[in-house]
């Protein structure tokens, strides 16, 4: 009887284990996207595009529910050049803000097209917490007529304008002035890439002067490629704008710096100015209080100073922390040494040099033997005499870099060693997030145990977001095993990507636009 007992007890069981496979192999079938709650199916769409949560609606009446959801669409691109949405008419796009934006909007862009007094109105009723518009009249032959234009977001914080070379701004900015005093950043991007200055008449599209009036509040300001922008203009701004921490005047190239000592003198918040490509003249710039001012970050890439300029400003600046000064044949090895021995680069976490000819690989390893360990940010780009021998040499120094860009596309005469520099990144750089190797695919030399260097890389370099090859037989390398390892987005060309130390900038994410 006992031995009967048992039996029946372990074939009980038995079945009990079928039982409860069975029925836990039913629930798996029946669980599908079908049985996800809402707010499951909300947060899968939070990570789609606009137009991906745009066919996702056209599935189901429930999908189509969860897609006008408003928590999806908090930040809209209505520009479809630029990845955003194709709106067909005005009429649908104020459906669109009634129905699907409403209070939870917070972003939007609007092509030219759908700028007009009747969107404007319905913007500042339907969505009162939109803080941050981008309006694009660059490709504008004629404005909307603006002369009923009413209301307008009154809470807006960031506000960009891209300039129409040949269309005047006045009709539409005199309609807004009395919106826009709470605006922090402003941006104004002109057409300086499309207009040849010797061939055309440059306009002033817009009213500069009247606008700072408009505006005492902005923190940072961003200027870029206006054609018409000079002096006259940032000393205006520096007038009314007594809060103004960032200034970026990137290929204003009527900027010469005559008015920078008073720019300082009044803007005492002043610690970010960029000035990319600006005709600045080396006697102006000797003229300001460098000592007296609060600048941590400064960009005079492409601004031919000289060398008794550069030495001068850099000795006298004490809290330097971002230098971007390439492109200048007057930044040399004695500029080194004279930043160095004044003590004033102490504080520096980023520097970029990129296409400094006149500057020596020995200069270069001096001053990161001393300044390498505090360095987030290096670019020593765009010179053919910087090999991976120099960077072999100083990797190690450079244990707290977030950013190295290295190489030049010239065919060099002697190969690099690809798979020794990839091991001493990997084990020197474990905080590294973006890479760029500029150099010609030719001129990689790797070999079949490759695949271990990388693996390294891609190991001990958990933080790196971008690294950036010039496109060839070792960026297909790279990129393979990246993707093998789910790591897809990283790996780039240099064709559609490009690093800089830009990143490092306190007022980044307030300096993006487009």
């Amino acid at each position: 009887m006992d031995s009967w007992g048992i039996l029946n007890v372990d074939t009980a069981t038995i079945a009990i284990t079928r039982d409860e496979l069975s029925s836990s192999f039913r629930r798996r079938q029946m669980t599908t996207i079908e049985k996800l709650p809402d707010k499951v199916l909300l947060n899968i769409f939070s990570y789609l595009t606009h137009r991906e949560i745009c066919r996702m609606a056209t599935v189901c009446r429930r999908w189509r529910m969860v897609a006008y959801d408003t928590k999806l669409w908090t930040h809209v691109s209505l520009r479809p050049e630029i990845s955003g949405l194709h709106v067909s008419s005005l009429e649908s796009l104020l459906a669109l803000i009634s129905i699907r934006f409403g209070p939870s909007l917070r972003y939007i862009e609007l092509p030219i097209e759908l700028i007009t007094h009747t969107v404007l109105h319905e913007l500042a009723a339907k969505c009162p917490n939109l803080t941050h518009m981008l309006l694009d009249f660059s490709t504008a032959m004629q404005l909307h007529d603006f002369s009923e234009m009413q209301a307008f977001p009154t809470k807006l914080r960031y506000l960009c304008i891209c300039l129409s070379e040949v269309i005047f701004m006045e009709g539409f900015m005199r309609k807004i002035y009395n919106f826009i005093n709470g605006l922090e950043i402003l941006h104004l991007i002109g057409t300086y890439e499309k207009v040849e200055e010797e061939e055309e008449e440059i306009y002033e599209v817009i009213n500069v002067h009247k606008l700072k009036s408009a505006t005492p509040n902005l923190r940072v300001i961003n200027l870029y490629g206006i054609n018409f922008v000079d002096d006259s203009h940032i000393d205006a701004f520096s007038s009314n704008c007594i809060q103004l921490e960032c200034l970026a005047v990137n290929f204003c190239n009527k900027v010469t710096g005559s008015t920078m000592k008073t720019l300082f003198q009044r803007s005492r918040r002043l610690t970010c100015l960029l000035m990319n490509g600006c005709s600045l003249r080396s006697d102006y710039v000797m003229q300001v209080e460098w000592e007296k001012s609060s600048v941590q970050e400064l960009d005079l890439t492409a601004t031919d100073l000289s060398t008794e300029c550069l030495i001068d400003m850099l000795t006298r600046i004490p809290n330097l922390r971002f230098l971007s000064a390439g492109q200048i044949n007057g930044f040399n090895d004695s500029v080194l040494k004279a930043w160095v021995e004044a003590g004033t680069a102490r504080n520096l976490v980023a520097l970029d040099v990129d296409s400094s000819d006149n500057l020596s690989d020995e200069a270069l390893h001096r001053f990161l033997s001393r300044h390498g360990s505090q360095l987030h940010g290096l670019v020593l780009g765009g010179m053919p005499h910087i090999t991976d021998q120099l960077w072999q040499s100083v990797l190690q120094l450079l244990n707290n870099a977030k950013i190295l860009i290295m190489g030049t596309q010239e065919r060099l005469g002697i190969n690099i060693h690809v798979d020794q520099l990839m091991d001493g990144i990997a084990n020197s750089c474990p905080n590294l997030e973006r890479l760029e190797l500029r150099w010609d695919p030719e001129n990689l030399r790797f070999s079949d145990k490759s695949q271990k260097a990388i693996d390294i890389l891609r190991v001990k370099c958990l933080k790196l977001k971008c690294l950036v090859l010039s496109d060839g037989r070792y960026y297909e390398i790279v990129k393979a095993n990246f993707e093998r390892a789910d790591r897809t987005t990283v790996v780039r060309t240099s064709t559609n990507c490009r690093v800089s130390n830009y990143y490092l900038l306190s007022n980044y994410n307030d300096l993006i636009f487009n």
